[in-house]
């Protein structure tokens, strides 16, 4: 097992290393939604993008609730990696593929039964809810697809490669970009036609991970007749998942319960409020991949028992983060506004003033991500994932005192603050836990352990 670099590299330039090509992958993958916006936007018109917009919080809670297992499925095989237990980091990674799958059908089903009484549910306006059924329910038939995807490419970085799910995520949106031009503004499909070039794009990419994982992956060696399930396998690899997915689940629950109230000030908000978001969804990416990374560099040195490498790495990466977190707000501010004229055509000042108040809020306080994303990763990487779940719980219960409390009081300045307040209530319950495994792991690296 050769490719150990994230055992032995320098590690603040080596899990930054290994973080730009999943900031790259986050970036193309953001593309396909920016893509069917900027599009569905300005070939169909406002409603259109407001459609797409309003499915945002419920796409997330279905969606993020599938790949949210897959991110658990897989901490197991990098800590195998780091320990270089070789047979069983491919017996675990064998299962993922095939419960990942399994999975994402019944969970395709479920959506589609789901997602219309959703969307009535969240209070979606009359004029847009049968684009957003729409749009919506295309896309749960990729479930499955998008779940393969998701265990392929964490597969890989579990095993040290970054690089190689960018590669295939380029021929992705390639193709997303050609279909969206062709099915929206060629066929006039409207956002059916967005939502079939999505889908097309991500089963491309599907297909090429696959591929590689099972050809010529030099880390990980499974066979065909690997992908039988194995129970206690299972068992293990979901009391990984269940709590990440967990978190997904919740908070994107109090995304819906906040987009009721959003939905509350009409379609042309709803419109500006969901461009202000795709700006703020591209500055997360450098604090995202910052993250997943930084999970991928501590399961490995977890399971090499490496405690004190993990300590200091951690406290470096968190300094690097608040400081991208500072250039992040000044962008927000300055370009942000300029960004979201890119979706529309028809935009008027409900719409930009929707957009101007949501990042000026968010730049005043996107510290608090930063905090977020390094210590939730953190701890996933080092196996306690029942904090993703508390941090999960605690953004619940601030959109939804802002959503069903603080709204009728101070109207869109509480939605716009309502992130912020997620975000801090979140961060308390993951820093104290990370601060109790500290003190263990310190002890266990002054006893020559790690």
């Amino acid at each position: 097992m050769k490719n150990n670099n994230l055992l032995t590299c320098k590690p603040v330039s080596g899990i930054i290393a290994f973080s730009l090509p999943i900031m790259a992958s986050s970036l193309l993958q953001y593309c396909y939604n920016l893509v069917d916006n900027i599009i569905v936007g300005r070939y169909v018109g406002t409603d259109a993008l407001a459609a797409v917009g309003n499915v945002s919080s419920i796409n997330s809670f279905i969606i993020g609730t599938a790949l949210g297992l897959t991110s658990g499925f897989t901490i197991i095989v990098a800590q195998d990696f780091g320990a270089r237990n070789k047979s069983r980091m491919n017996k675990y990674a064998a299962n993922s593929i095939s419960l990942s799958l399994l999975i994402g059908i019944v969970i395709a089903v479920v959506a589609h039964l789901l997602s219309t009484p959703l969307l009535r549910l969240i209070d979606t306006p009359e004029n847009i809810i049968d684009m957003s059924s729409s749009y919506v329910n295309i896309l749960y038939y990729s479930v499955p697809i998008q779940m393969a995807l998701n265990n392929f490419n964490a597969l890989s970085r579990a095993v040290g490669e970054s690089k190689k799910p960018l590669y295939f995520l380029i021929a992705s949106v390639l193709v997303n970009v050609v279909l969206d031009l062709l099915f929206v503004g060629g066929f006039g499909w409207g956002v059916e036609g967005a939502a079939w070039a999505t889908a097309a794009s991500q089963l491309v990419a599907a297909v090429l991970s696959g591929v590689y994982i099972f050809k010529y992956n030099k880390q990980l060696t499974i066979k065909l007749r690997d992908l039988k399930l194995d129970p206690k396998v299972c068992s293990k690899q979901l009391k990984m998942g269940i709590p990440i997915s967990l978190q997904f689940t919740i908070t994107s629950i109090g995304s819906m319960i906040l987009q009721t109230a959003i939905n509350g000030f009409g379609s042309n908000v709803i419109a500006g409020f969901t461009a202000a978001g795709r700006v703020e969804q591209v500055l997360n990416i450098p604090m995202s991949g910052l993250g997943v990374g930084t999970m991928t560099f501590v399961s490995q040195n977890y399971g090499a028992g490496n405690y004190d490498r993990i300590i200091k790495s951690v406290k470096k990466i968190f300094v690097l983060d608040i400081c991208a977190s500072v250039v992040c707000s000044i962008i927000l501010v300055s370009v942000g506004p300029s960004v979201v004229k890119l979706f529309m055509t028809d935009y008027n000042s409900d719409i930009m003033f929707a957009a101007n108040h949501y990042l000026r809020a968010i730049a005043q306080c996107y510290s608090l991500v930063a905090v977020l994303f390094v210590f939730r990763n953190t701890l996933q990487g080092l196996g306690f994932t029942y904090s993703n779940a508390i941090a999960g719980a605690g953004e619940l219960l601030g959109r939804i005192a802002v959503a069903l409390i603080l709204t009728p009081y101070l109207g869109f300045d509480a939605v716009c603050y309502a992130g912020p307040v997620a975000w801090l209530l979140a961060d308390i319950p993951l820093v104290v836990i990370y601060l109790v495994k500290q003190k263990k792991f310190k002890k266990l690296a002054l006893r020559g352990e790690g």
